[in-house]
């Protein structure tokens, strides 16, 4: 069944992005993306009239938001290993497989990590919706590492917060190809969804549609022909990390999709370290993983090259 919500601009307000308002206002269950989708569809309503992303809203003015039924799939449990970091009755940490799905999508209903997840736990918070019970955030296929995951939506919506807030500490190791220069560097550039091709993503210095991402990092090991890098993420944009690096010249070993074959096979990516603060008891966690054995072997064979 859908949902109607109603929400009145406040002086506060006035002068903002509708998209943007929305966006603050829903925030406990819906995202900024998810928001613009509603509006381009015309489930946006400012008194009375359906309204574009980009429209500035008035004091004392009324928003109507239909909400759609969620679509239903039928999202298996399937018994799938996990490899289990942490767990409490609250929410569990997850390192992901580089060949693992997050969550099912078209062409991915079985096999991902929400169908384990399925299996595996008694209960899961439904923030996410059907297709993502517990799920807080998502790393890509390719990409290995770790994941919290949220048993109950206090859990949950106490945990997006964080991640809004960026006060998640994220830290990933990529090997890249070349030599980089500098020992540690910030990248700051726009990305957006790239106009050529809609399945990538690009850098973009047009602020209105695209998002600042953030990139520190740092020079871990050089070798002959790829260096081996750590970086914290400031931002969480998608493809932020594979789209800055090949933007500097040096695209991620095996990253196809930004300029880099290798036989790999995918992009040299591992979510190394995830910090937070416990939505229910209030104490920081950190944990970390170990490189996969792919990413380990290409650094044992550029570590023997002779430079």
């Amino acid at each position: 069944m859908e949902k109607i919500l109603t929400v009145e601009v406040t002086e506060d307000h006035g002068g903002e992005r509708v998209d943007k308002f929305l966006a603050q206002e829903l925030c406990e269950d819906y995202s900024r993306a998810f928001i613009q989708r509603l509006i381009q569809d015309g489930k946006v309503l400012v008194s009375g009239n359906i309204v574009k992303r980009h429209y500035y809203i008035s004091p004392g003015e009324f928003i109507e938001v239909t909400v759609p039924e969620p679509t239903v799939y039928n999202v298996e449990a399937e018994k799938i290993p996990l490899d289990i970091v942490y767990e409490d009755e609250h929410l569990l940490v997850v390192n992901k497989s580089q060949d693992m799905v997050v969550h099912p999508a078209p062409g991915n209903y079985s096999g991902t990590l929400v169908n384990a997840l399925l299996a595996y736990c008694k209960t899961l918070s439904g923030v996410g919706g059907v297709q993502k019970p517990g799920i807080v955030h998502r790393i890509d296929k390719g990409t290995s590492g770790l994941l919290v995951v949220a048993k109950d939506d206090k859990t949950h919506r106490g945990l997006s917060k964080q991640f809004k807030a960026k006060t998640i500490r994220r830290v990933y190791n990529a090997i890249v190809r070349g030599v980089v220069e500098l020992d540690n560097g910030i990248i700051e550039l726009g990305v957006a969804r790239s106009k050529r091709d809609r399945k990538k993503m690009a850098i973009s210095f047009d602020e209105e549609n695209s998002k600042m991402a953030v990139t520190r990092y740092k020079v871990l090991k050089r070798f002959k022909d790829t260096t081996l890098l750590e970086l914290v993420l400031g931002t969480g944009r998608t493809h932020q990390i594979r789209v800055h690096m090949s933007y500097i010249g040096h695209p991620l070993v095996g990253d196809e999709k930004y300029g880099s074959r290798s036989p790999l096979g995918r992009p040299a990516l591992h979510a190394k370290t995830l910090g937070f603060t416990h939505p229910i008891t209030g104490k920081y966690l950190e944990f970390t993983s170990d490189l996969p054995k792919d990413m380990q072997e290409i650094i044992d064979r550029e570590s023997g090259k002779k430079t």
